[in-house]
């Protein structure tokens, strides 16, 4: 691995001059557009990136799978790569992040054993608990008939979360105990089961929790296991519909800051939830280096932690980074290596930060693939566009791949503008049949939304 550079004006630590980030949805566009972005930076590889990669200034492309652990070792090696950012959880729940640092690679991103936190729902519970966090009660089952029976026991609708990794669609909060029953029949029939590459799929469990009520609002810190630095909270909108009905996605838009916690508030995640957490992390011997995102609901009796990932989310992710500042490299090289406390103080721009997702006909469920996408959004410097699911086809095109396409990302001095800025340009682009909502940000905006 080469030695990061350092540059004048980085004495409070040193600069990571080539950067691999892992993955190829929108996240990963708007971390490797971010990092671009930073002095010191001279390029940023995205593995195996998107339709949308060759496009942000400063990034380049690698044709390899975030599956193939071997491949991007020796790409980071022959790339002299001085800091890997992993962006999704499947690479880090399958020990990518261990894989890379035994061959002496700085990465962002939790080793196996910490990315528990997001792939067992049970394991996460159960630190929760050890750790004094506020969350929900909860009853873990490993069979059909013992999930019935804990529903049955309770008598009302209760949560349920398929144990793994679930991409996001895992989770039923269910109106009644026949969703309920449905949502458990799904778990166990083996819908939401996952593997590594070459490994047999762990069998279904399940966790079922007491329904809580309120808003929800999501926190990252940034931490090296010790220290950490908290971002701005965003507010993600999970349902695929306006007014948030229909099913959950995985996020069809997003804002920050997001005003349901303050500055004494989020002081009150750090001492409630997160630096408890890294205790109890600390306890079990794991060295936690990456980002831990706590989705929280801020009920009556007060917060409470629905879960934990141990990634950025998305697409809070592509509404966050361009209120980040220029330490943002300087910080992550930081966390991958321990020494969190010796970076800059990361830079948090003062403005409001609005994300609204263009999704494909039919998603969440099979939606279509293989449709053009047009235009572009160049011309603005408060306005972002950030490829998702889509990828470069014959002759060059870039066409759709995925559910959730595209992200456009707006930033202003107030929510309403920044809004109307993301919608107006959300009308540059396009593709058939693509679907999104106008409500995003309703609960910050002041002005109805604008209507064709």
């Amino acid at each position: 691995m080469a030695s990061p550079t350092p540059t004048a004006a980085s004495s409070a630590g040193p600069v990571p001059a080539r950067i691999l980030v892992v993955g190829g949805g929108g996240r990963e566009n708007a971390l490797g557009w971010a990092l671009a972005r930073c002095p010191g930076v001279e390029q940023v590889l995205v593995a195996p990136g998107n339709g949308g990669t060759a496009a942000l200034a400063g990034c380049g492309q690698l044709a390899i799978a975030e599956t193939d652990h071997g491949a991007l070792a020796a790409a980071c090696h022959a790339q002299a790569i001085d800091l890997v950012v992993v962006g999704p959880e499947a690479p880090l729940a399958a020990g990518l992040a261990d894989r890379l640092r035994s061959e002496g690679l700085a990465v962002f991103g939790p080793g196996a054993d910490g990315a528990l936190l997001e792939a067992s729902k049970r394991w996460a519970k159960d630190l929760m608990r050890e750790a004094g966090v506020p969350t929900a009660g909860y009853w873990a089952a490993t069979s059909r008939q013992e999930a019935l029976e804990a529903l049955e026991r309770h008598g009302r609708p209760l949560v349920v979360k398929a144990d793994g990794l679930a991409a996001g669609k895992g989770v039923t909060v269910a109106d009644s105990l026949e969703q309920c029953r449905d949502a458990i029949e799904e778990v166990f029939a083996g819908r939401f089961q996952t593997a590594a590459p070459g490994e047999p799929a762990a069998a279904a469990s399940l966790v079922l929790e007491e329904r809580l009520h309120g808003p929800e609002v999501s926190v990252f810190a940034l931490t090296d296991g010790r220290s950490m630095v908290l971002l701005p909270p965003a507010q993600d909108h999970k349902r695929i519909g306006e007014g948030d009905t229909g099913p959950n996605t995985g996020g069809m838009g997003a804002y920050a800051p997001a005003r349901l916690l303050d500055g004494e508030g989020l002081e009150q995640v750090r001492q409630l939830v997160l630096e408890p957490v890294l205790a109890a992390l600390r306890a079990r011997g794991i060295d936690y280096r990456g980002v831990i995102f706590a989705g929280l609901m801020l009920t009556e009796d007060g917060l409470r932690v629905i879960e934990f990932n141990c990634r950025f989310g998305d697409p809070e992710c592509e509404t966050l980074m361009p209120l980040l500042g220029p330490e943002l490299a300087r910080v992550l090289l930081a966390c991958a290596t321990g020494r969190l406390e010796e970076a800059p103080p990361l830079t948090i721009v003062p403005r409001c930060s609005a994300c609204v997702i263009a999704a494909a006909e039919g998603y969440p469920g099979e939606g279509r693939r293989g449709d053009p996408i047009h235009g572009e959004l160049t011309d603005d410097p408060d306005l972002q566009l950030f490829h998702a699911g889509s990828r470069r086809g014959e002759g060059g095109q870039v066409v759709t791949a995925g559910g959730r396409v595209l992200a456009v990302v707006a930033q202003a001095e107030d929510f309403d503008a920044a809004f109307e800025r993301a919608y107006a340009g959300l009308e540059r682009v396009g593709f058939e049949g693509m679907v999104y909502r106008r409500d995003i940000g309703h609960q910050v905006r002041t002005r109805p939304p604008v209507r064709p």
